[in-house]
């Protein structure tokens, strides 16, 4: 901002496998949705670089990076962001239109515990169900990675639970790469690695011997 430099990733170093399962801690302000977005190809870092699947993705131009974007990766927000006026089978199927080999509408829903509730609308649902289709709708294109802001930020612990087991599944049976951002640290226990972030870098790196279900922790 004009002669002030702000630095929201300070050195990072970070290598994902594919089918791992990673949980990214910290205060607000620490980086984690920053780190988020360039995985994701949102943001472009000023410095550095970002590889996938051996490719420089800072080297690429905007056609590539939107490539990227629709095909390898899946977003899930604390946010919804579901379309009103659409049934859950028809927000799921605004994605499987633009993909290659996308899993059906009502595959993605089944996989997420939504079938039965595929004919209603958003205000019909609940925020966990709505949750579940924005990760139904995230999962159809069958993206390598799925990353996730703070999934279960505005849900209860019940609701939350529900959502994370969910997300555990697709990772598990899909072999989807996850990355999921949480101020909840008991989230970490669910994961096959946990990262704590503060002031853009990565001040602990922990690995789970055994990963918990959802359902084992409380918060």
């Amino acid at each position: 901002m004009g002669e002030v430099d702000v630095h929201a990733l300070r050195g990072i170093s970070l290598d994902v496998k594919q089918g791992q399962s990673l949980v990214l801690l910290g205060h607000s302000g620490s980086g984690k949705s920053t780190l988020l977005n360039i995985i994701g190809g949102l943001d472009k870092p000023s410095t550095g670089h970002f590889y996938y699947r051996g490719r420089e993705m800072t080297q690429v131009n905007e056609r590539e990076l939107t490539q990227y974007r629709r095909h390898s990766v899946g977003f899930v927000f604390q946010f919804y962001n579901l379309i009103p006026s659409l049934t859950a089978r028809e927000n799921v199927e605004l994605v499987t239109e633009i993909s290659d080999d996308p899993l059906s509408p009502e595959e993605a829903l089944s996989l997420v515990g939504m079938r039965e509730r595929m004919d209603h609308f958003p205000a019909q649902l609940s925020g966990g169900e709505q949750q579940r289709v924005a990760i139904a709708r995230a999962i159809a294109k069958r993206p390598d990675v799925l990353l996730c802001d703070e999934p279960t930020g505005a849900l209860d612990i019940t609701t939350g639970i529900l959502v994370l087991e969910a997300l555990d599944k697709v990772n598990k049976e899909l072999g989807t790469t996850l990355l999921v951002i949480t101020h909840n640290a008991a989230i970490g226990a669910t994961a096959d690695t946990v990262l704590t972030m503060a002031d853009g870098r990565i001040s602990e790196r922990r690995q789970n011997s055994v990963r918990l279900r959802p359902k084992e922790i409380s918060w």
